[in-house]
């Protein structure tokens, strides 16, 4: 069984370097919002029509860091603003803003400002995306190709892509309603990528039918996107 299985996950890794070039990688768009942050709800709206596309992921994090205004963020984990204080730094930036929207790792923009940030979708420049797969329901592998200095990592996320909309009763927004779209519920490092094609397996989460996967390559700590895995396909 054991030799099998290692058998399986070679040709898996082997096909991925000899394959005919798979779907091209989709722009990563990543919107670090709160439900408590008066200047947010436009932002919502603009990534909730971004999901729409073919060619962007759009995720949507929820940070806590607005919490103590009076309404706590129905959606909000520590782990969404360590990635965005990541970005902040590598940005070189004084401070995390809200709502901020961070394209393809590389440049970021106020959230609100829709027209600027599909600029920013037009203007991406991905380099060569390595090529992935999910193999089975419990790993993912990785191609070859280029590896950014200081390495990069990969990253599990868990999102709802189901639009949610949530009535806020207290804080600066009382009274609105919240609309959300590609909600990231658990975002997890499974391991580095040097650039050689490899295996990940991809931890044990919660069983939850409603939420989707999908797997980010990007320089580490907060570097650019190298390639996203959209969930259910192929990607190069």
């Amino acid at each position: 069984m054991r030799t099998a299985l290692i058998s399986l996950l070679s040709l898996a890794l082997t096909s991925l370097v000899a394959a005919p070039a798979a779907a091209k990688s989709p722009v990563l768009v990543e919107l670090f919002t709160s439900q408590g942050c008066s200047s947010c709800g436009k932002a919502n709206q603009a990534a909730a029509e971004l999901a729409e596309r073919d060619d962007v992921l759009a995720l949507t994090y929820s940070v806590d860091y607005w919490d103590y205004l009076g309404w706590k963020d129905t959606f909000a984990k520590p782990a969404f603003g360590e990635r965005q204080r990541a970005y902040a730094k590598a940005f070189a930036l004084r401070d995390v803003p809200t709502p901020q929207v961070v394209v393809a790792g590389k440049v970021q923009a106020s959230g609100a400002k829709a027209e600027t940030v599909e600029k920013l979708i037009d203007a991406a420049h991905l380099p060569p995306a390595p090529d992935m797969e999910f193999v089975g329901t419990g790993r993912v592998a990785i191609g070859s190709g280029a590896s950014p200095r200081g390495g990069a990592e990969v990253w599990l996320v868990r999102f709802d892509p189901r639009k949610q909309e949530i009535a806020v009763k207290r804080g600066d927004n009382r009274g609105q309603t919240i609309v959300h779209r590609n909600v990231v519920r658990e975002i997890v490092k499974i391991g580095a990528w040097t650039g050689r094609p490899k295996m990940y397996r991809l931890p044990a989460l919660a069983k939850d039918d409603d939420l989707a996967t999908a797997i980010i390559v990007q320089g580490a700590k907060g570097g650019r996107v190298l390639g996203v895995l959209p969930p259910g396909g192929k990607s190069r």
